[in-house]
């Protein structure tokens, strides 16, 4: 694992980087600092895809557009609406239905990408689609492309899950996705 201040953006490519953290970390500011360099410094916006999978909830779980209008320039899947279910769902079965929707949304996201690859994918909140789907069907599509970069939550502060859980399968899948990484840079404070 890597921490916050030995980040070189270099050796970002032709690897499979997971960015993990808590809430308020710095996770998708990293990716958009990462996109940033991708489009500015090495003009690769033919070749980038990012789907972006982040709620946007009371401060949690920010776009990348919030962060750089690079998006517009790189391909970038955006469902209509994702929901947090931790924070949204009262119960433990309306945690899992958000959780459900959630899947539901972002899966022909991954599917449009399997049928059209490009060079480098980002994700960003990757763990909202771990809370119901598969993730073989992420290594599936990072098989598929020569640099890959996510962003996924792992922290304390959304452990709470209503007895759904969907904390447990998201940490047991993440182990999963982890295994198929070069690298995981794990935040532990804000960046700068």
């Amino acid at each position: 694992m890597m921490k916050n201040e030995e980040i070189n953006f270099e050796d970002f490519l032709g690897r499979r980087t997971l960015i993990v953290g808590d809430v308020g970390t710095g996770k998708t500011r990293l990716l958009s600092h990462f996109l940033d360099y991708l489009i500015e410094e090495r003009g690769y916006e033919r070749e980038v895809t990012l789907i972006e999978m982040a709620p946007a909830y009371k401060g949690i779980g920010a776009p990348v557009e919030s962060y750089t209008k690079n998006v517009w320039k790189v391909r970038y899947l955006k469902p209509a609406k994702i929901f947090p279910p931790r924070m949204l769902g009262g119960d433990s079965e309306e945690v899992l239905r958000y959780a459900e929707q959630n899947r539901v949304e972002l899966e022909p996201l991954l599917l449009k990408f399997e049928r059209d690859p490009t060079k480098i994918l980002l994700i960003n909140d990757l763990t909202i689609f771990l809370h119901a789907g598969d993730p073989e069907k992420i290594i599936k599509i990072m098989d598929l492309c020569e640099t890959f970069a996510a962003t996924a939550y792992e922290g304390e502060r959304l452990r709470p899950d209503k007895g759904s859980g969907i904390t447990q399968r998201e940490e047991r899948a993440l182990s999963v996705i982890k295994e198929h990484v070069d690298k995981v840079i794990c935040l532990v404070k804000p960046l700068k």
